[in-house]
């Protein structure tokens, strides 16, 4: 995988559906631009074409293998790449993604294998900073429960539990080169917000380094 090149920043929010990952990067998006920062947020599966297909395929609308949804998801990163994230960070923004490249190895890991899901996002940039929520499976559901009204391929206990075993694995294997942070989301969304604070604010004071 490739570091970041550019003088903008990569930040990527990972875990469970219903970890609150999603809140997590829309509030830090929001105190960044209440501190006048150049942000930009994004999100995987994209909004394009392919992301549309890999969301009707999570949705059951169609069939196919589980290495077809992969080269999806590959395919759907390397344009998300191409038209938003590097532009950004060329411009110096903050790039803030809700999803990235850890998802499709841990959710993807269920079904194919794990060496191959990273070869396929070799060429791909690796995050300044990857922040997991690490959540309680049987609380990512309750969560889910009770603001969506269908449970997409996933979302089920026992293989959430298995998909979080698979970020643990991923975790340990890039962690020694890579900035990643794994904490606690079964806490209140303030508290989690700001321990996120606390390690933007060491990152910016250590001059980003990892």
């Amino acid at each position: 995988m490739i570091k970041n090149p550019h003088e903008g920043k990569f930040i990527v929010f990972e875990g469970l559906d219903g970890s609150g990952k999603s809140t997590q990067a829309e509030y830090l998006v929001k105190k960044l631009k209440q501190e006048a920062a150049k942000v930009h947020k994004t999100f995987e599966p994209t909004q394009y074409l392919i992301g549309g297909l890999i969301r009707s395929f999570l949705g059951n609308d169609w069939k196919s293998s589980a290495d077809c949804l992969q080269l999806l998801f590959a395919a759907d990163r390397a344009y998300h790449l191409e038209k938003e994230i590097l532009p950004a960070l060329a411009k110096k923004l903050i790039v803030v993604s809700d999803r990235y490249f850890f998802s499709s190895f841990a959710y993807g890991a269920l079904d194919c294998d794990l060496n191959w899901l990273i070869k396929i996002n070799d060429n791909f940039l690796f995050p300044d900073l990857t922040i997991v929520l690490k959540s309680d499976p049987k609380i990512c559901i309750e969560r889910m429960a009770k603001e969506r009204f269908s449970v997409e391929l996933f979302e089920q206990v026992a293989k959430l539990e298995k998909v979080w075993q698979n970020y643990e694995k991923i975790i340990a294997r890039f962690r020694i080169d890579n900035d990643i942070r794994v904490i606690d989301g079964d806490r209140p969304i303030q508290a989690i917000f700001e321990e996120v604070e606390s390690i933007l604010a060491k990152k910016n004071k250590d001059g980003w380094k990892s």
